[in-house]
């Protein structure tokens, strides 16, 4: 019995990366769309196998369609988004989401202006409404 894993964040490379954020920003896309939306245009088939490994590593997977094939991320965006995240405050911040809040409001990052502050305040507070229930 073969199981499909979950693809993992924290395996992507650099370049890897930017392929999902044109999978994600078109959806679906061939070899070719993906490599025009490349700003430092790599090969063609250095594009095509990074997406065979992305397709291993479970990010990606594609439909023929006639000679080409059209690749399409396996999770979505807001998924993986959270799946990274997660990843990232168990790896970085001992699990712990009080020390990411208090990391990025330290002295390291730009001061959060009033109307951001209060969406933050908004979140936090139907979150707790939530937690709650």
């Amino acid at each position: 019995m073969s199981m499909i894993s979950k693809p993992k964040p924290n395996t992507l490379s650099r370049r890897e990366r930017q392929i999902m954020d044109v999978l994600y920003t078109l959806e679906r896309a061939t070899v070719g769309e993906v490599l025009a939306k490349l700003d430092d245009k790599p090969s063609y088939s250095t594009v095509r196998a990074q997406l065979r490994v992305l397709e291993d590593k479970g990010h990606v997977s594609h439909e023929e369609h006639g000679l080409r094939y059209v690749y399409a991320p396996t999770v979505s965006r807001d998924i993986a988004r959270r799946s990274a995240l997660r990843h990232l405050i168990e790896t970085f911040f001992e699990g712990s989401v009080e020390k990411v809040v208090a990391a990025l409001l330290g002295g390291e990052t730009p001061q959060l202006s009033a109307e951001e502050f209060e969406r933050l305040m908004q979140i936090v507070a139907k979150s707790r409404r939530e937690t709650a229930r």
